[in-house]
């Protein structure tokens, strides 16, 4: 991934404003450490930090059409580019480069802003055609936003439109700002958002909801195959490992892909060497490139949860795993930096965020420029503990797909600004647009789950716990290999913030409680009327965000996570609140 900024439709002498534009794109550097380009139209000035994954050698941006009419700024991977380029109808086109992204351009030569739909990936892009007059621009986000992108305007020159994939880039030159839409573009010559993701589970918040029984094979299967296209390198990669499901299970998967491609790399090689001896080698496309062995990454509290099963899986599955502990000092000492990366004051996202982002750190500083992540699993089967409380079926799925259109809030805002902190990539396989596809059209009544004595086993006494299905789907394996101990598949759900080590979060509120007064907290709706803090800990980070972002423009960007409450659930996202967590362990339904 890297860092865009643009800003279009600028009057005036756009030189001078040159350095101001690369001053405002240097903000977010460090998403794209690798290297800087910029652009400049008449009009319109593109800045691009570039993080190179795939066409290392080659893929500086802006990206120039042979024409010198197109003008391409993106951050974020495309995963099927070489299908993409294989299917462009002129089959003559120029490719400059080796980069994922640089078919973009043909697509919306031959489709205009249909290309959108047509891409796999995750990406955030601003599109500048020079053919027309005046220039068209086109910014388009991901389906479900797992990169970031914001776009605003100042009110004394409203046609005037900034973009940057973080909003620290743009927050001082607007007085407008909102987070790009997940799954939409913009386009200049309609003046208009609109909606190009349009999956047939998208109206499930609406009362539409599917019907569809679990197919396991199928639901396997695409997981593995979403893990396979994300595996696309040409830099050393590995895994974030917690030890909970999600993360080991896409481990798991990781680890039996790394292995086929080393077999095909084998392959390659031996057919290579005859093809050179016979004369016939012509250069043919190369597997993707692997570690020799898959590096597997985990960070805690001393002595937490998390630690001790993400040691487990990796040696089941085999991984180089490297082990980090931080001290609840270390950790609050991190919260200011962590919350101007993030720039959000959802205390959920900076409970989780903070050991995320320290390990990051640590990972950038092995030479490895991405891994994979498990988010998105919660949302799509309903793993968080206080689904055990909705009411039926159809409620239940109504809030997976609530929590799934607002992933780009939370957990992939995290997972992309915790980890682009350190210009690292992170990839989210559950996200997937094929296996979404999949997961959110079963029939909720198979998601839904309960606990403590009313929890169910299903004939071969497996308990029927939070995200039952998914958890089946790998509890065989069609080679007889297991993916997982059964203490790590069938292991209950931990929110990140809490299995790094519980005393983390009792640690951040006990800070709050000692920064923050009595008197400042009942002055909380007065000082903050929009989204008021409700605890002292969210008073702090509130606190901390406003000194790095002032105005009330780029406080209306972020969003709290809150449970849903009317299921009488606490409004503390924390896992622990849930007082189901307690008794599910003292029931002994904990692996």
């Amino acid at each position: 991934m890297c860092g865009i900024f643009c800003c279009y439709n600028r009057q005036g002498d756009l030189a001078s404003y040159r350095p101001r534009a690369i001053a405002c794109s240097k903000k977010q550097r460090h998403r794209g450490p690798d290297w800087s380009g910029c652009y400049m139209t008449k009009d319109t000035v593109m800045v691009h930090e570039r993080l190179a994954i795939v066409g290392v050698d080659t893929g500086a941006q802006p990206l120039v059409s042979e024409d010198d009419q197109i003008v391409l700024a993106v951050n974020g991977e495309i995963y099927n580019h070489v299908a993409l380029r294989k299917g462009l109808k002129n089959k003559d086109a120029v490719f400059k480069t080796h980069s994922d992204c640089e078919v973009i351009m043909h697509l919306y030569k031959e489709h205009g802003t249909d290309l959108c739909a047509m891409l796999d990936g995750m990406f955030s892009f601003v599109l500048l055609d020079k053919s027309v007059e005046p220039s068209r621009l086109i910014a388009a986000r991901d389906p479900i936003g797992i990169t970031t992108l914001y776009m605003g305007h100042h009110s004394s020159a409203p046609d005037t439109l900034y973009f940057s994939s973080e909003l620290k880039a743009i927050h001082e030159e607007c007085d407008n700002l909102i987070a790009f839409p997940p799954g939409h573009f913009y386009d200049s010559s309609t003046k208009k958002l609109e909606r190009y993701f349009k999956p047939t589970w998208w109206d499930g918040d609406k009362g539409v909801i599917p019907h569809s029984d679990v197919d396991y094979k199928l639901l396997r299967e695409t997981l593995e195959g979403a893990v396979r296209k994300r595996l696309m390198s040409e830099v050393p990669y590995g895994v974030l490992l917690s030890g909970g499901l999600d993360s080991s299970l896409i481990a798991s998967i990781a680890a039996r892909e790394t292995d086929k491609l080393q077999e095909e790399h084998e392959k390659f090689r031996k057919e290579r060497k005859q093809a050179i001896a016979e004369g016939k080698w012509v250069g043919d496309e190369q597997p993707l490139a692997t570690w020799p062995q898959l590096h597997s990454f985990a960070i805690g509290l001393p002595g937490a949860p998390d630690l001790l099963a993400a040691r487990k899986a990796a040696d089941f599955l085999g991984t180089v795993h490297h082990e980090y502990t931080f001290t609840l000092e270390e950790g609050l000492d991190a919260i200011p930096e962590v919350i101007y990366h993030l720039e959000t004051y959802d205390v959920t996202t900076v409970r989780a965020s903070t050991p995320m982002y320290l390990l990051s750190r640590k990972i950038k500083a092995m030479g490895v420029k991405m891994v994979l992540s498990g988010e998105g699993s919660d949302e799509i089967f309903g793993g968080y503990l206080y689904f055990h409380a909705a009411p039926n079926a159809q409620d239940f799925h109504e809030e997976l797909v609530k929590r799934v259109k607002n992933l780009h809030t939370a957990d992939c805002l995290r997972a992309n600004k915790s980890t682009m902190a350190w210009g690292l990539e992170a990839r989210v396989p559950f996200l997937d647009k094929k296996f979404l596809e999949v997961a959110m059209n079963i029939d909720a009544k198979y998601k839904m789950f309960s606990k403590g004595s009313q929890q169910e086993v299903d004939a071969e006494g497996r308990p029927k716990m939070e995200k039952y299905i998914i958890r089946k789907a790998f509890d065989c394996s069609p080679d007889g290999k297991a993916y997982l101990p059964d203490s790590i598949l069938w292991r209950q759900k931990e929110q990140f913030s809490d299995g790094v080590g519980y005393s983390w979060i009792d640690g951040m509120k006990d800070h709050a409680a000692s920064v923050v007064s009595d008197e400042q907290f009942a002055k909380r709706a007065e000082r903050y009327p929009l989204s008021t803090p409700d605890t002292k800990e969210a008073y702090w980070i509130r606190e901390i965000f406003e000194h790095h972002f002032p105005s009330d423009a780029a406080a209306g960007t972020a969003v709290r996570w809150v449970p849903k409450q009317e299921w009488g659930v606490s409004s503390d996202p924390s896992g622990r609140a849930v007082s189901i967590h307690t008794a599910a362990y003292e029931d002994g339904k904990k692996a």
